[in-house]
């Protein structure tokens, strides 16, 4: 069976709800007219498509796989695909709209896209899951390409099952074309830090924010939740820069320890155990909880929704940057604006990766490559330029940071879209 983590169910009811009202915000404060938000906030094209597998044992089951597309306005579109039994359309319209702003806000060329299949990997076989990923790709062919539509790992997925989408659009095309997809092994031109670019990025904006409300960084006390592919190296980086991390959690469980947690070791548990529940180096607690512990800094890195109207008051961090999509509802994030708690919001903290995939795929397109360390020099240039703008944007309209960000992303797609026009 595939060694993929447990997928928890978001907790949210409609994260598309949470996307279009975060949208009607930004058209409304930049005076645009209610055609422009109407036409945002529908996706500009989605496919729902069959995929019958074969199982090892050989028998037959179906699964529902999905494609969204959001924009083009400024560029071929982008997005992860994601293996998930709890897949929706509503989830990838919002996912696809939030990539849209986040590409947008990073100045990438690009649109935002997003796809998942309704499947559990945990419960198949990597045969299994290569057989429904090159059935899936074969299936939306006519969407993909470096021109249409890049496909980059989300949950569920990992750069292998990337490799598989590169391999069946090449094989598809007659020529072998590693630019149709971003996040590929190192040895299909995969870029060597890409895999935590957006973890990197995240921890830059968290060390930024800490500053921006008088903590020293060193003297920082954090909480992660979700010990994914991100939250797993937000603990590692955010250790590395003297930040005490102490509470993670996962879809199984969590664990907090005041005098820190052991990295090495947790790692070293989760290797082993496939969650971070039960380790030994630090006291159990309810998965709720660790939202709740007083500290400086709250990183949630799982799913959609995590924080929301019930729980937003019992929240003790002074900062809270988001490393996953659309974890803090609308209503929760006006309350902890209100308690006075600084909010960076997924699709300015999350950018990192985003940036960093687009500088995997200009070398391949252009048969060159670029240096990792140059790569990464590129990407903290522009997340910290991103970070003072919005910083400055909210002080001077005296709105959220969430807001600011909204605005200057929407405001970038409405420039695009007016300069091209309509067709009549």
């Amino acid at each position: 069976m595939s060694t993929l983590a447990h997928i928890e169910a978001p907790p949210s009811p409609n994260p598309l709800e949470d996307a279009r009202a975060q949208l009607a915000e930004a058209v409304e404060i930049l005076g645009y007219d209610a055609g422009f938000g109407q036409k945002m906030a529908a996706p500009g094209r989605e496919v729902t498509v069959s995929l019958p597998l074969r199982r090892d044992d050989g028998s037959m089951e179906n699964l529902i796989g999905y494609r969204v597309q959001h924009d083009v306005s400024r560029g071929a579109v982008s997005g992860g695909l994601r293996f998930s039994p709890h897949v929706d359309l509503d989830e990838l319209r919002a996912l696809a709209m939030w990539m849209t702003w986040r590409c947008a806000l990073a100045d990438l060329p690009c649109g935002g896209a997003s796809g998942g299949i309704r499947i559990d990997p945990s419960r198949y076989s990597r045969a299994e899951l290569e057989r429904v990923t090159r059935r899936y790709t074969t299936e939306v062919t006519s969407l993909m390409g470096a021109e249409e539509d890049t496909v980059l790992p989300d949950l569920g997925t990992d750069d292998r099952t990337i490799a598989w989408i590169t391999d069946t659009l090449s094989d598809q095309a007659g020529r072998s074309d590693v630019s149709v997809a971003a996040g590929r092994l190192p040895g299909l031109d995969g870029s060597r830090g890409r895999e935590i670019a957006t973890s990197r990025g995240i921890v830059q904006l968290a060390l930024a924010a800490l500053h921006e409300v008088d903590i020293v960084g060193t003297k920082a006390t954090a909480v992660v939740e979700g010990y994914g592919k991100i939250g797993r190296n937000v603990v590692k980086l955010l250790t590395n820069s003297g930040v005490r991390v102490v509470g993670v959690s996962d879809a199984h469980g969590a664990v907090e320890s005041e005098n820190g947690l052991d990295v090495a070791a947790l790692e070293s548990h989760f290797d082993e155990c496939g969650t971070v529940a039960g380790f030994s180096g630090g006291d159990t607690c309810r998965r709720e909880d660790i939202l709740e512990l007083d500290v400086d800094l709250l990183v949630p890195a799982a799913v959609e929704g995590t924080i929301n109207a019930q729980n937003a008051h019992l929240v003790q961090s002074s900062v809270v940057v988001e490393a996953a999509n659309g974890p803090t509802s609308m209503s929760a994030d006006q309350i902890l604006c209100k308690r006075g708690i600084l909010v960076v919001p997924s699709i300015l903290a999350s950018a990192g990766g985003d940036i960093a995939s687009h500088l995997e795929r200009v070398p391949a397109q252009q048969v060159c490559s670029r240096g990792a360390v140059d790569g990464e020099a590129r990407r903290e240039e522009r997340m910290l330029l991103a970070w003072r703008r919005e910083r400055d944007q909210a002080r001077e309209r005296g709105v959220s940071l969430r807001t600011a960000s909204m605005v200057t992303a929407v405001g970038r797609v409405a420039e695009s879209d007016q300069t091209r026009g309509l067709l009549p």
